[in-house]
Formats: structure tokens, C-alpha cells, sequence
């Protein structure tokens, strides 16, 4: 199974178009490298290509990777996008895909809500191009395609719900996909509020682990002046920390643990800073856009 970052940023990128904090003031001077908004694409034969969300940075995101070049006429190596939740940072790149002959999205029916009654995504893109629906059940394996299988999990919240679903049920997800040839498996959380004993037991084992890196520490953005709620409260555990992700992780036994979903204040976004030193000193990584991964 192939896996290829295609944006590794939180929403807004980084830099961050309105932000001035040191992390987007280093990128702007060449400090670091760019990112654009969080996707990747799963595939395993490398012909295929499954997309988990869909950033308003998409068609940058596939131009920068052959393998999602049409080979020929309108095909596309592009068979479906899988979304995480139905926020505007993982959605409106749909909107960019509607040149398409038709597009197949896998999402649960709280995010069909949002998509539908709540930003309208999904009934704009409609008057575009067909789209094939198919409602994911958290819980239920889906065969993907040959030797591809996935399965979504909750992810609970108690972030806003900007367009009142009216449930916690599927409004957030994270997938763990299987190469069924291999058994090898990814799982892939960009969204996470808390390790609790059921996301646990879904991470456990995995090959290579994409987790939620948006804050370094929970009160990242307060410190900074950029907002008055903690990263928790924001729905995203932070990375450090007693009780944070990083001192968590390391009794789930995945082979490979890579943060992403960074936000633009986080210091790991910089090469050469202590927060980064601690990361890859234990082990983890820190994605970056383009990076591929052998599962």
C-alpha cells in the first residue's frame, strides 16, 4: 500500500494568509518549506488512487504528483474521495473537482447533513457533475477497490457544530485502511480531542500512523494572542505534554507515527527548534507535503 501526503498543514496553510507569528514569519523568509491544506491519497496498485478529504489546495496538490495525472482524455487515476468530517478545510476542494465525469464520496450521514443542508457543498457540486454517495456506517468494512478495504471510526467532539447535525454520531472520523494482500494497515486522524480506550484500541498495531499534530501545546494559540480557546477546546489534542498525544502514543505499538494537520503556529513546522528536536528524537515524525510512504 502506497500513501502520499498531498498537504500536511492544518486549515489556512502555512504561512497562514492573515498571520504574522513566528512560524509564518519563518516560512515567508525561506526558513521552511510551505504547506498546503491537510489530504493524502491511498493506493495499492498505484493506478488507482483513493483521496481522504479534499483541501481547497486539491488541484495544486495533484499537479505537484504525477501519479494523479490523467493518463489519457478526462480519465483520472481518481476513483473516490473518503472525508474525515465535513469542515470547509476538507471539503471545498470537491467544489475544484467538478470537472469530473462523476464522483464517488464516502462520508457518513451527519457529515450528508452538513454538506447538503449546512455549507452546501455538496448541492452545489451537484449542478456540476453527478455524484455517487455511498453513507459510511463507523464500524463497517468498506471493500474499496481490489486489496483495499477501510473502515471508519468515531472520533468524539465537542467542538462547535457550526450547522447543528443534531448528533456526534460520524460528525468526526478517522480510517483505518488495509491492504488486504499484506494485512498491513494505516489509519489515518487528522481530527482527534482525546486518546480515548476506543480510538486506542483502532490505532493499536497499525503499520504507520497519521495523527493529529495541529498544536504543540494546548494553549498555543492563547499564548500567542491568536485566539481565546486551548487546542483541546478547539477539538485537536496537543502534542505535548503529560497527557498529550506524543507520551500517549508510544504504548499503541505502531510501527510508524507521523504528525499531521499542523497548525501554523507550530513550532515542530520549523527545522531546527526544540519542539522538532523532542519529536523526531522520539521516534515520530513530522509530515511535509509530498512525503510517500511504503505501508
Amino acid at each position: 500500500m502506497r500513501l502520499r501526503v498531498l498537504g500536511s498543514a492544518a486549515g489556512g496553510g502555512s504561512p497562514q494568509w492573515n498571520c504574522g507569528c513566528p512560524v509564518c514569519g519563518a516560512v515567508r523568509r525561506g526558513e521552511a518549506p510551505p504547506r498546503t491544506q491537510s489530504s493524502v491519497a491511498v493506493s495499492v496498485d498505484g493506478l488507482r488512487w483513493f483521496l481522504i478529504n479534499a483541501s481547497p489546495d486539491i488541484r495544486a496538490q495533484i499537479e505537484a504528483f504525477p501519479g494523479l495525472h490523467t493518463r489519457e482524455g478526462r480519465a483520472t487515476p481518481v476513483e473516490a474521495v473518503l472525508l474525515t468530517d465535513a469542515e470547509l478545510d476538507h471539503t471545498l476542494g470537491l467544489l475544484l473537482l467538478r470537472e469530473a465525469r462523476e464522483i464517488r464520496l464516502y462520508a457518513t450521514s451527519a457529515m450528508h447533513k452538513v454538506l447538503s443542508d449546512g455549507s452546501g457543498v455538496l448541492r452545489t457540486l451537484e449542478r456540476y457533475c453527478p455524484v455517487e454517495w455511498r453513507t459510511v456506517d463507523p464500524g463497517a468494512d468498506i471493500a474499496l477497490a481490489d486489496g483495499l478495504s477501510c473502515r471508519a471510526f468515531d472520533v468524539p467532539t465537542t467542538k462547535r457544530d457550526r450547522f447543528g447535525t443534531g448528533t456526534d454520531q460520524g460528525r468526526v472520523v478517522g480510517y483505518r485502511m488495509t491492504d488486504e494482500l499484506t494485512g498491513r494497515s494505516l489509519v489515518y486522524l487528522p481530527g482527534v480531542q482525546a486518546l480515548t480506550p476506543e480510538l486506542r484500541a483502532q490505532i493499536a498495531g497499525c503499520d504507520c500512523l497519521l495523527i493529529d499534530g495541529t498544536c504543540w501545546s494546548d494553549d498555543e494559540l492563547v499564548t500567542l494572542g491568536l485566539a481565546g480557546k486551548t487546542s483541546r477546546e478547539m477539538g485537536h489534542i496537543p502534542i505535548d505534554g503529560a497527557d498529550g498525544s506524543m507520551a500517549q502514543l508510544r504504548e499503541l505499538g505502531a510501527r510508524r507515527t507521523i504528525f499531521i494537520h499542523m497548525n501554523n503556529t507550530n513550532p515542530i513546522l520549523l527545522p531546527d527548534t526544540p519542539q522538532r528536536r523532542i519529536v523526531e528524537g522520539s521516534g515520530m515524525e513530522v509530515a511535509a507535503d509530498g512525503l510517500e510512504v511504503e505501508v
